[in-house]
């Protein structure tokens, strides 16, 4: 008699563990809308004839053969709006008039990052640099080199 009455306690016990882990969990980071100055008709994350395109004119690919890529100032992490998870856009407090674009990650790390935190990983990852315009759209300008050596090198 006694076992039914521990058995029933221990399912009992594990369902409260399980649904409070379930409800404990953050929101997903919300994605960001960016407004582009420029607009082009083949951009990452389209498809053409069932291939995905992972970066346009203005980003850099850059074959990272399944390495990490690392987050190159604190700041943030979040999906770009419409792009299925394919391209992610950092921000950061240290660089306020920039953002960046990264597309082709897998698995990517949303939220508030660290610097030298891994970001995710890929095989051919585009970056793109973002400048903000006074008309609050956002332009891309040329990544610097060692600004791309920053996220392919934990700082």
């Amino acid at each position: 008699m006694a076992l039914p009455r521990l058995i029933y306690r221990l399912a009992l016990g594990l369902i409260v563990l399980f649904s409070q882990g379930c409800w404990n969990r953050p929101a997903a980071e919300a994605p960001r809308k960016l407004n582009l100055y420029q607009n082009w008709a083949v951009r990452p994350g389209d498809d053409v004839v069932g291939y995905s395109v992972r970066g346009g004119l203005g980003d850099i690919a850059v074959d990272v053969r399944g390495k990490a890529i690392y987050m190159p100032f604190n700041g943030r992490v979040q999906p770009e709006e419409g792009f299925d998870s394919q391209c992610v856009i950092l921000s950061s407090p240290e660089v306020p008039a920039y953002l960046f674009r990264i597309c082709g990650l897998r698995k990517p790390q949303l939220g508030e990052q660290r610097q030298g935190d891994s970001i995710g990983s890929g095989e051919v990852v585009a970056f793109a640099t973002l400048r903000k315009q006074t008309d609050g759209t956002w332009a891309m300008v040329e990544p610097a080199k060692d600004l791309l050596v920053r996220f392919l090198s934990k700082s």
